[in-house]
Formats: structure tokens, sequence, C-alpha cells
């Protein structure tokens, strides 16, 4: 029996390894779910996050497990891990199969009940449409920052996220249109860059810059326009990890400018962001930090 991946092609799925290898292939990268449909735990080289790796994987570490870690960032189109321990263990074991949205360049809107979807078929433009336990699943192409509970019964699955693969589903795929990115955007109020220097709480000491010379931030920011601008995948999330990375860095001593922040949003829009998805980005590592 063959049936359209989400992408429209034909595969088949025998059994759950054999449907993420045969996903594998047209780019959506996939990983085991346990009983409870939850991923499954950290490896004992991560047991604790001594990798490195955040609590919930909300935002990137520098993990380089190969085991079968950290929930979405695990997901992987890699032929030789899927078949590999620990990961053949794992699939032998696992109750379904997920994947990784964002990797595959798309965004799940997740519809949890009956009320969801008929504001659905009203509100969205039609899409490619998955039936799951209690909803439905509209994927669309195009990939944006995930969100939980956007509106009653709606969670957006994109970048950083993961959702159950319940096979190719029925319809046409659709671009993702903004009025789902508008859904996510209302959580956090947009905030541009001003005209004067970006607000920054204080470190204690008065709010003193502690970079011993201005040569420190120029490298940082340069470095931070270099990885934005290098990236060849996962624009989003690869935007969004460099944003948090300058705010950790640079957030709370009031150095950075209007200049800065507008740097790194020319560099992010070069890769195709517009500037409300930078805005959008660059609020939620602020708040990620609680600045």
């Amino acid at each position: 029996m063959t049936q359209a991946t989400l992408q429209g092609r034909a595969l088949p799925t025998p059994d759950l390894m054999g449907t993420a290898l045969t996903l594998a292939p047209y780019g959506i990268p996939t990983l085991p779910l346990r009983a409870g449909k939850v991923p499954f735990g950290n490896c004992p080289t991560c047991t604790g996050n001594a990798c490195g790796g955040r609590p919930n994987m909300r935002t990137p570490g520098p993990c380089r497990c190969p085991g079968v870690c950290h929930a979405w960032a695990a997901a992987t189109t890699d032929t030789a891990v899927l078949t590999s321990p620990p990961w053949a263990s794992a699939w032998r074991r696992a109750v379904a199969v997920a994947y990784h949205p964002g990797g595959a360049g798309l965004t799940v809107v997740d519809l949890d009940n009956a009320d969801a979807i008929a504001w659905a078929r009203t509100a969205l433009p039609a899409t490619r449409t998955v039936s799951t336990t209690r909803g439905e699943h509209w994927i669309y192409r195009g990939t944006m920052t995930s969100h939980n509970a956007v509106r009653p019964g709606v969670d957006i699955k994109s970048t950083m996220s993961y959702a159950r693969y319940l096979g190719p589903g029925s319809g046409t795929l659709a671009d993702l249109p903004d009025v789902v990115r508008a859904l996510a955007v209302k959580e956090v109020p947009a905030v541009r860059p001003g005209s004067r220097s970006v607000s920054m709480p204080a470190r204690s000491g008065g709010g003193r810059c502690p970079h011993r010379s201005p040569v420190f931030l120029e490298r940082g920011i340069a470095m931070a326009e270099q990885r934005i601008t290098e990236a060849r995948s996962a624009v989003h999330a690869t935007v969004y990890g460099t944003f948090l990375a300058v705010l950790s860095r640079h957030g709370r001593c009031g150095c950075l400018t209007e200049t800065h922040v507008a740097r790194l949003f020319t560099a992010a829009q070069s890769k195709g962001e517009t500037v409300r998805h930078c805005t959008e980005a660059w609020n939620n590592a602020r708040t990620t930090l609680g600045l």
C-alpha cells in the first residue's frame, strides 16, 4: 500500500522505523515517541543537561549527542542514525513517529477540538489536513516560531517543536498565511528598534558596561551577522538563537544601540525574514532572558 507524504509524494509505511526511513529522503526529520506519546529521555551523557542542552529544549543547546535526546532537536533525516543503536532499540519500543515541522520547512496548526476546527474553517485558508485523535493538523508550507495556546484549542508547531506523524492527510499544501503568523505575534507585542539605544535592564554596579573594549562588542555583532547570513537551513531558528546569544552577552549592560540591532535585522532580512518576524524573534529572546 502506498500513501502520499506531507509533500504529496508516494511512500510505503510498513512500520515506525520504515515510516521514518521513507520520510527521510523528502527532508522530513523524524524521531520516535515512547508510551505517552512523548520523546525518549536523555541518554546518560546528557543526564541533568550535562551536555549543555536546555531542560525543555525551547532554545538550542550545544549538544551533539547521537542518542535519542532532546525531543525536536533529536529529529533527523540521517538514515544511518535512524537505523543504528540507540535509535534501533528506541524504534522497537516506540508507539508513534514524530517529526520536526520546522526542519521540514513546514508549520502545523494543531486544532485540538471541534470548536477549533470550526474556527479554522472560517479563518484560515484551506491546506493539507491530517486527522488526529481529538482534532486536525492543518499543515502549511513555511516556518515560524512555535507557540502554544494562541487561541482556545489551537497550538502552532514549527521550529523547535515536534508533531506526531499521522499519515499524509488530504488536500493541497498551501503557503503559510499571515493570519497564522499574526496569531503568534499577538502573544508578545511587537517592539521595533527606536531612535535611541535599545533599553536594557542594567547590571548591578550602576549599569557600567563590563566589556573592556568596543572591539569586543563589534566582534560579537560581526560574528552574529556572519552566523545568520551563512545559514543554509533553519533560518528562523538560527536568527532566534543568534539574537538570544547576543542578548545573553550584551543585553544587560546597555551597550547595544539601534545601529547594532539594525545590523542584525538587516542580516536576517537578507535571508528572507521580515521586519515583523525579526521583531518577534528579538522580543521572544528578551522574554526568555527576562530582559
